[in-house]
């Protein structure tokens, strides 16, 4: 699915949306060139979950915990992981295989220890169309679309 946003607001709306609609156990894969708005969508996906403090890309930590939503969110940066060793020693599988929901930036770079389930998401830039526009492909999702293109 393609789904085209114009702003930043519609990009985390977007987010917002797939929060709303999460269900425990999913894993999201976020991939894109760096400002195509990953940390936005992310934002927005946490509002969805009923999270309401600062989400922020955990790029150093490589593992921000939200447990105050209607389920855990676990947001990986893992940009910085040189090994899949790394992924390891945090103990991934206790979160992709959880209870919450997991967002990892930059999935494709550890793609061999991404669940078969994974959410794949990828957000491109087009400045012809606009400072704002962004193209976002969501694969692996099986939703519905009203007839604004929203989905259900």
């Amino acid at each position: 699915m393609e789904i085209e946003t114009y702003s930043e607001k519609e990009t985390y709306g977007l987010g917002q949306l797939l929060g709303q609609k999460a269900r425990p156990g999913q894993v999201y894969s976020l991939n894109g060139d760096l400002g195509t708005g990953k940390t936005v969508l992310t934002q927005g996906m946490a509002a969805g979950l009923g999270i309401s403090g600062p989400v922020n890309s955990p790029t150093f930590t490589i593992l921000q915990i939200y447990e105050e939503g209607r389920m855990p969110f676990y947001h990986f940066d893992v940009y910085r992981i040189g090994d899949p060793e790394e992924m390891e020693e945090i103990g991934y599988e206790d979160f992709f295989y959880g209870q919450g929901v997991s967002m990892v930036e930059w999935g494709e770079l550890i793609r061999e220890l991404m669940p078969p389930e994974t959410i794949w998401i990828s957000i491109e830039k087009d400045l012809e169309k606009g400072f704002d526009y962004r193209k976002i492909r969501i694969d692996g999702i099986v939703t519905a679309l009203d007839e604004t293109g929203a989905i259900e």
